[in-house]
This record gives C-alpha cells, sequence and structure tokens, in this order.
C-alpha cells in the first residue's frame, strides 16, 4: 500500500511540461558538478543483466527481480538490475580507469518489492558512482574531503535553481556536520534511529552521519541491538575504492508480517548527506534527504 503523503493545500507551482524541463536542467547542473568535483567521467550502465554473471546485487536477498527470457538466445533468462554496487567495480577495471579516476552513471532499475512512499518508488532512476583510491587513502580524511565535495556540489546546484526560480530560497548552511552513529545515541539514548536522524538534522541543517569503527556495542550491533546491514559480498577492484555509504539501521515494524519492505526498512542504508528544509507551505514538516 502506497505511502505517499501530499501536504494539505499543496499547489505545484509548474505545469508538467516546466516540471520536466525543470528536472533536466538540475540533472544536467548537478551532474557536471559532481564530475568536477570528483574526477568522474560518465558511463552507460546495463538495465538488466544474466544472473550467472553474479553482477546483479541481490540487496538483502529476499527483494524479488524483474526477469524476463530474451527470444533470440533460446529464451535465456535476464534480470532487471537492483543495484550497480558489484557492476561499477567491474566496470572500473574493464574501462581501465586509474587510480584517482571513477566513473558516474544515471542508473535507471526496477524494485517490484519496494513499498512506495514520497523518497521510495517501483521505479529507480538515481546517480550512481564509484572511485578508485589507493590503499593509503582510505581514511577519515580521505572520507570528509570527499563528503565535503559532493556537498558542495549540492549546494552550487541550490544556488542555480534558486537564481533560475526566484521562489526558490537557498537553505542549505556552509559548512556540513560530521556525526558518528555512536555520538547520536549519546545525545539522544531514547530516542529511535530515525528520530535521532531528524533531530540531528534540524540542529545543523546538513549532517553526514557514519558508522564507527570499533564501536563498543558488541560485533554485528548497532544502535542498541538493531542489526548491521546485510549486503551481498561482491569482488572489489584489484586498488582500493572508495565506498560511499555507512549502514546504520532503523527497527522493525511491531506487526510479526515479514515483507521485503520491511527487511530494506530494517536494514536499509541510510543516507549520509542529510538536510533539512525551513518549514513552508509546500514542504512542511518534511525532511529532503540527500545520498552521496
Amino acid at each position: 500500500m502506497s505511502q505517499i503523503v501530499i501536504p494539505e493545500g499543496y499547489k505545484p507551482l509548474l505545469n508538467l511540461k516546466e516540471t520536466q524541463i525543470a528536472i533536466k536542467q538540475v540533472k544536467d547542473f548537478f551532474q557536471r558538478e559532481l564530475a568536477a568535483e570528483l574526477n568522474l567521467k560518465r558511463v552507460s550502465a546495463p538495465l538488466f543483466v544474466s544472473p550467472e554473471s553474479g553482477l546483479n546485487d541481490n540487496l538483502n536477498g529476499v527483494e524479488r527481480p524483474v526477469s524476463f527470457g530474451i527470444k533470440e538466445q533460446d529464451d535465456k533468462p535476464f534480470e532487471i538490475v537492483h543495484s550497480l554496487a558489484k557492476w561499477k567495480r567491474l566496470a572500473l577495471k574493464r574501462y581501465n580507469f586509474n587510480v584517482g579516476e571513477g566513473l558516474y552513471t544515471d542508473m535507471n532499475a526496477i524494485r517490484r518489492d519496494e513499498e512506495t512512499d514520497n523518497i521510495h518508488s517501483i521505479f529507480v532512476d538515481l546517480w550512481d558512482w564509484e572511485k578508485i583510491i589507493p590503499a593509503d587513502a582510505r581514511n577519515e580524511k580521505t572520507l570528509r574531503d570527499t563528503v565535503k565535495a559532493v556537498y558542495e556540489a549540492l549546494r552550487v546546484t541550490e544556488k542555480y535553481v534558486a537564481n533560475k526560480y526566484d521562489y526558490v530560497e537557498c537553505f542549505l548552511p556552509e559548512e556540513i556536520t560530521f556525526i558518528t552513529t555512536q555520538e547520536l545515541v549519546d545525545l539522544y539514548p531514547d530516542m529511535s534511529a530515525k528520530e535521532r536522524e531528524y533531530e540531528i538534522v534540524k540542529k545543523h541543517g546538513a549532517v553526514y552521519s557514519r558508522i564507527l569503527s570499533g564501536s563498543r556495542h558488541r560485533p554485528g550491533t548497532l544502535l542498541h541491538g538493531y542489526p548491521r546491514q546485510r549486503r551481498s559480498a561482491g569482488r572489489a577492484v584489484k586498488e582500493s575504492r572508495l565506498r560511499r555509504t555507512r549502514r546504520a539501521s532503523i527497527p522493525e515494524r511491531s506487526s510479526g508480517r515479514q515483507t521485503a519492505a520491511d527487511h530494506r526498512r530494517r536494514n536499509r542504508p541510510v543516507p549520509n548527506l542529510y538536510v533539512l528544509p525551513p518549514e513552508s507551505a509546500y514542504r512542511r514538516d518534511s525532511g529532503l534527504r540527500m545520498s552521496g
């Protein structure tokens, strides 16, 4: 059942044609900024792969891929991709990317078991990127520098949109705040993971959160016993790579019925970059979340 919420009294300021033009403008501008900040080259991504290739990331192992047979190949089965996590690493090697270089793509996918709401859809359309870094760069400084670079691309894009549409206001702060999930627990011990995220973003405006290595919790647990993200293992390229996301968890529903959507929400990757727009007639009590 769809969980999409439309604020009471909401009226779009653009018609459908204008909306499509605006989406194209924003996507074109942001991808140029992101590529420049991180030294990325655009590549085309597959819409489907064969099951035996091992390239389809099966997420939590419970989501069913959309599959079909190709007549010309004796109905050999293929699957619509769920994620490009594995494919990107193989592409970096096949395309002979060097250390310090990376790729990005505009990924399309279908997730048939997704439970839709304002930020989840059956049809997936997102940017995905991966970059090769040397082993000695896998450290806190590289992580922070990368987050700042992605955030700067977002801020520049925000200014571009605000200049183009006079009713759009800039709300992103100058700097992004860094925090660990353990620090969030210490700050808000009586809140759920989702409530903690909301409170810290309401305070700082833009936040990057990550799991702290060597947590004092027992192995395999995080945030008062919530399980760590379970994802299928992927084969990494020979050079060390920069993983752009860290995992956190939210509690499962009180209902005893477990669906694929429950698995994804309980163990989903929480976006690292959080921004909370000011309240307005069009964005009341809603947080806009962006992942890097």
